[in-house]
């Protein structure tokens, strides 16, 4: 029997008239024999050049029907080269079954997703953040959800995801999720990762993120001022509850941490650096780098308030676990930060994290701390990610000088009128 074989894509019209689209079949010939199957794609007839067996045009639908194609004839040759090492007679048969992993142990997302998640929870305040364990949770629910309403099954094949597969999703994150556009790509990236695990265990052939962009929009970030944030510390507020998510506030705004960072800072984070001042020494929760961060003078002046406090560094629980500062829930703390920026007359959404863009911008690279510090302080793995900041505070000091600009032109303005009168 012949060692070569011959690959033909061709289209079969559907027997529907109610569907204008074909189905695109492949058939392999060795010696005569043949077999064919379906490449699980459709498209137009007028789309189809039958001599080249592609799809025509350079849009997105044919663009991806070809790239398809292509994938289709690359794992073929490896298919039928593995094939003629195990033996020496082959057929067409033997070659559809290897290439659709008939052979093989079927694995399904649902599955395999859960599993990582079980790991990552086990992981989850340790070298990951809880939120992120969290995250994964929620994109398995969307997954779950989206497989359930949109196929009507339970679980669905590792093998049968595709691009068009990945645009469903985003779509249904979008629509029925009510996911706006980041938050959406967020989730794609977490699915990315299940598909990531999935090609390195050899249980996919074909990347679906292959040409697949995730392209986030540029989101302005909020900051406080340096009048805010005096505005907030000084505020006397009347209930505990509120004077401790404050503290939490203010003390995040000036050592740059993360709410999670706070919430496991213990008193062995606490150093005395190469200037034989305190700083701060700790693993970041989300990104496992390390943050060295001086302490300032009202960082300073928090911890100390709560190390000599009765009612919090006496408690039990506190001693046992050397906790710095009281923290409450992350939902907790930026509901009662809502309630703080009414007191003080604050309009911007404050939350945990506009803590620590308020550490970048206002506190160090507004007076003038180099970027790279505080990349170091921020524990940022790349000075990219930094970067952000620096155009926020180039914005300012742009909007800063059209003002002075402003008011010069006034003070000329004013000396020519003084002249000619």
């Amino acid at each position: 029997m012949s060692k070569s074989y011959h690959l033909m894509f061709f289209i079969r019209k559907s027997r529907s008239k109610s569907l204008e689209n074909s189905a695109i079949y492949l058939r392999i010939t060795i010696s005569g024999k043949r077999s064919e199957m379906s490449i699980s794609r459709t498209i137009s007839p007028k789309k189809w050049n039958t001599k080249r067996g592609k799809a025509i045009g350079t849009d997105r639908m044919s663009t991806e029907i070809n790239t398809h194609i292509d994938n289709i004839i690359y794992n073929l040759r490896k298919v039928h080269q593995k094939l003629l090492d195990q033996q020496d007679v082959i057929n067409p048969s033997m070659m559809i079954k290897e290439l659709t992993g008939q052979n093989k142990k079927t694995h399904h997302i649902l599955k395999i997703f859960k599993i990582h998640n079980i790991k990552t929870d086990a992981l989850a305040g340790k070298s990951i953040s809880v939120s992120t364990a969290k995250r994964y949770w929620t994109c398995y629910d969307h997954m779950k959800q989206f497989i359930e309403e949109e196929y009507g099954l339970e679980d669905y094949k590792l093998k049968d995801i595709d691009y068009r597969f990945l645009t469903k999703f985003e779509f249904f994150l979008k629509t029925v999720r009510k996911c706006n556009h980041n938050s959406s790509l967020k989730y794609i990236n977490n699915f990315k990762k299940i598909i990531r695990i999935a090609l390195a265990n050899q249980w996919m052939d074909v990347d679906p993120f292959y040409n697949y962009k995730v392209k986030f929009e540029a989101v302005e970030r909020e900051y406080l001022t340096t009048e805010e944030i005096e505005t907030l510390y000084n505020k006397d507020l009347h209930f505990d509850r509120l004077r401790i998510v404050r503290d939490m506030f203010v003390f995040s705004c000036y050592t740059g941490l993360s709410y999670s960072d706070v919430q496991k800072l213990s008193k062995s984070d606490i150093t005395i650096g190469i200037d034989g001042k305190q700083w701060i020494n700790i693993k970041r929760t989300k990104t496992n780098t390390r943050s060295s961060i001086p302490l300032l003078p009202i960082a300073k002046d928090i911890l100390n308030r709560y190390a000599y406090d009765p009612k919090y560094a006496y408690d039990p629980k506190v001693l046992k676990s050397e906790r710095l500062i009281p923290v409450f829930s992350n939902q907790k703390s930026n509901a009662y930060l809502k309630e703080i920026a009414m007191f003080c007359g604050i309009t911007k959404t404050l939350t945990t994290h506009l803590a620590r863009h308020t550490f970048a911008t206002t506190v160090t690279l507004t007076n003038g701390v180099p970027i790279e510090t505080v990349s170091k302080m921020l524990g940022h793995k790349s000075l990219r990610t930094t970067q952000h900041y620096a155009k926020i505070v180039d914005r300012k000091v742009s909007d800063d000088m059209k003002v002075l600009e402003e008011k010069l032109k006034a003070q000329q303005n004013d000396k020519k009128e003084a002249l000619n009168n």
